[in-house]
């Protein structure tokens, strides 16, 4: 729990250093444009892979099949997409770098190594081969 604390004080400081460091450098208008540019940029890459990983669930499902790494990928894109509406450069670094699919994985693997054996899941019953295709049941609520 420290070390929450510790990242929740120091990466404001962090970017407000960097923030004044790159407008001493560039201007604060010119600093203030790469910010709304990142997270203008940010936003529309994320909404692309954001659908894109969708579509891989959808596809998983269809396939009878648990989307455990393709859940792990949206979820790395929701937080890259926070991170890069976070003005500041050090926070858009990271989220960029977790739109980088080839980044993303690393990162997956890192976690599933990191929490492998901490998490315990209760098999439930398995759905019979007509289950899958049944039409949902019809809205009570009109």
């Amino acid at each position: 729990m420290g070390w929450l604390l510790l990242t929740f004080l120091t990466i404001p400081i962090a970017e407000i250093y960097v923030l004044f460091w790159v407008g001493g450098r560039i201007g604060i208008l010119q600093t203030l444009v790469l910010i709304v540019a990142t997270a203008v940029i940010g936003s529309a890459l994320v909404a692309r892979q954001g659908a894109a990983a969708l579509g891989q669930v959808r596809s998983a499902f269809s396939q009878a099949r648990f989307p455990a790494k393709e859940l792990a990928h949206g979820a790395m894109i929701v937080v890259a997409g926070s991170l890069l509406i976070t003005p500041g450069f050090i926070t858009d670094g990271i989220g960029f770098a977790l739109l980088f699919p080839p980044f993303r994985e690393v990162m997956r693997k890192w976690f599933a190594r990191r929490f492998s054996g901490r998490i315990t899941m209760i098999p439930g019953p398995r759905p019979t081969e007509g289950e899958w295709n049944d039409p949902p049941p019809p809205d009570p609520l009109p």
